[in-house]
């Protein structure tokens, strides 16, 4: 009578251990790379060595992981010798973390806004003037729309758009909405500048001197994603604080002006 197998309980945690695991062709197709350029990147000490098994390697979610940031990087316009030199010798986690940092960066409320196409009629019909043609066009030479032909508009930034024509729609003139972008535009450039460059003096490079530790790298993804909406909360507030003194004091001339007047003038 033939004994059944006898089951060891090493081998299923062996089984566990290796589960989810590619081979080098099927590690390529997960990051839609060539077979030769994953061989490449391994070979610039940009992907850590597989489990070997005999002459064939085995690869899990960390190598996935350490691929689709240098591809990313690379789609993002970096050149492969910054890559290489950012990415070299680090440890796999750090693809995981960066990974994660640039899709903060992605994310909606931090991606600029994708241009919205429209037509020119309905854009005329946004900025309620009944012939705003010259209006549209003007939106095309500052920038903020672009031909696409006769009958289409790609409307650039379309969120600043929609506000500009709220306020052609209150009474200002639209001379006066085309000269208040830039008005707010450079100011708020530089703020944000001096802004970015505090959090890298104050976080980012504390963090990369002291060779970016696994345990530090939660904290400043996450203060880096909580940079744009606490900055945001900061600049309506301040303006909003700004805006109110400035109207109690416009207030305050019109009706002293009115004062003035004498009955009958």
């Amino acid at each position: 009578m033939t004994e059944p197998p006898t089951h060891c309980p090493e081998d299923e945690m062996a089984d566990t251990e290796h589960e989810g695991e590619l081979t080098v062709d099927e590690l390529a197709a997960r990051v839609g790379m060539t077979v030769r350029n994953v061989r490449a990147y391994a070979s610039r000490g940009l992907l850590d060595p597989p489990r070997l098994e005999g002459r064939t390697g085995y690869y899990q979610q960390a190598h996935v992981n350490q691929l689709t940031l240098v591809r990313t990087l690379l789609d993002r316009g970096y050149t492969l010798q910054a890559v290489e030199k950012a990415l070299q010798d680090k440890p796999a986690a750090t693809a995981d973390y960066a990974l994660d940092l640039i899709g903060v960066l992605d994310s909606p409320l931090a991606r600029e806004q994708e241009p919205e196409t429209m037509s020119r009629s309905a854009l005329i019909a946004l900025t309620g003037i009944p012939r705003g043609t010259d209006l549209v066009d003007r939106m095309v030479d500052a920038g903020l729309a672009a031909v696409v032909d006769d009958d289409t508009l790609e409307v650039y930034r379309p969120d600043v758009v929609r506000a500009g024509v709220s306020a052609i729609a209150m009474g200002l003139s639209p001379e006066t909405v085309l000269e208040l972008l830039p008005a707010l535009s450079t100011p708020l450039r530089a703020a944000a500048d001096d802004l970015v460059a505090r959090v890298r003096h104050d976080i980012w490079q504390p963090f990369a001197q002291r060779g970016m530790p696994e345990d530090e790298w939660t904290s400043v993804v996450t203060s880096i994603a909580n940079l744009l909406p606490v900055a945001a909360q900061a600049v309506v507030a301040v303006f909003r604080d700004e805006l109110a003194h400035s109207i109690d004091e416009a207030l305050g001339e019109e009706l002293a002006a009115l004062a003035e007047q004498t009955p009958g003038s």
